[in-house]
């Protein structure tokens, strides 16, 4: 009996290890494939390159640019471009090329983290409304549409200014409050989306299995739920980030956005609004940043919905 034991643990070792190589080279091939699928959507690979080189530009910038973007040069305000400044210089002489690379790492920081802390919310709002389900359920999503029901800019204008009267220096200066606000008006998306991935999860065997294995609860949801729900998130991440852009960009337009002289592209428009005629290219270059870093980021957004689903493909 104790050689058949032995046995016995030996065939089980050997069919657990079996088993992890088998998990471990499925999950290689779903990569290339998922790999294989994004590079076949081209404009999702040329908005991936024009993300990296946006992204390495603005992080580069004191190291890329030989110019101040802060100080003033009254001298050569409003100069066209030129080999010199290719972009031309704004109001105060400044290199418009510089100010929109430093303006690059504020705008595109506030979109990755207001889209990580909307992320982050919206995925464990909709894990506990979808696993639980019932009184949690109607409780969370009665507020998820109550939110979804409130003018959006109304609400982050007034966020924005309460935020910014706390006491707390990290607040006051402007960056962090906005990431906070966007976040907060944000979520609501992807909790409706990982409600419903959960939905139809937890009616699957393996999460039956679970059960019947003792799991607790937030292991179900976070070891075999949220990995199988984690598609939609990611997509909805990617666009998170397009739209926190252009929210930011809007703000700081109206001027509730981040302060000068800290530059991000949308206060460089609204700097440029008395200039648009006289000196367009104030204008035109910080937009159309804007504008060319959210169509990228889009096309990444889609290339990924056809990688991560299949059903998607063209």
């Amino acid at each position: 009996m104790t050689g058949f034991g032995v046995r016995g643990s030996v065939l089980d070792k050997l069919r657990m290890e079996l088993w992890n190589t088998h998990r471990s080279w499925s999950g290689v091939r779903r990569t290339g494939m998922a790999w294989w699928r994004f590079a076949r959507h081209r404009m999702a690979v040329v908005g991936l390159l024009v993300v990296a080189v946006l992204g390495a530009a603005s992080a580069l910038a004191p190291w890329v640019s030989p110019y101040d973007p802060d100080k003033p040069q009254l001298q050569l305000q409003l100069g066209a471009p030129s080999l010199v400044h290719p972009m031309g210089t704004d109001d105060l002489g400044r290199d418009l090329l510089t100010r929109i690379m430093y303006g690059g790492r504020i705008s595109l920081s506030i979109g990755i983290l207001a889209m990580a802390l909307a992320v982050l919310l919206g995925t464990a709002v909709g894990a506990l409304a979808g696993y639980y389900g019932g009184a949690t359920d109607n409780l969370l999503m009665r507020f998820t549409d109550l939110m979804l029901s409130i003018p959006a800019l109304f609400l982050l204008i007034i966020l924005i200014l309460l935020l910014r009267s706390f006491p707390v220096p990290f607040l006051r200066g402007g960056v962090l409050a906005i990431v906070l606000a966007i976040a907060l008006l944000s979520w609501m998306t992807v909790a409706r989306l990982v409600r419903a991935s959960f939905l139809s999860l937890k009616e699957q065997v393996f999460v039956e299995a679970a059960k019947a294995l003792g799991a607790g609860h937030g292991r179900i949801m976070v070891r075999h739920m949220l990995p199988n729900a984690a598609s939609p998130i990611i997509v909805a991440a990617t666009l998170r980030v397009a739209n926190s852009i252009i929210t930011e960009s809007g703000l700081s337009f109206l001027g509730f956005g981040v302060q000068p002289p800290t530059p991000t592209w949308g206060n460089m428009l609204r700097n440029a609004q008395d200039q648009m005629i006289t000196a367009p290219w104030t204008a035109i270059f910080p937009g159309l940043f804007i504008f060319v870093t959210v169509i990228a980021i889009n096309y990444v957004g889609d290339g990924l919905r056809d990688a991560l689903d299949p059903r998607h493909v063209r």
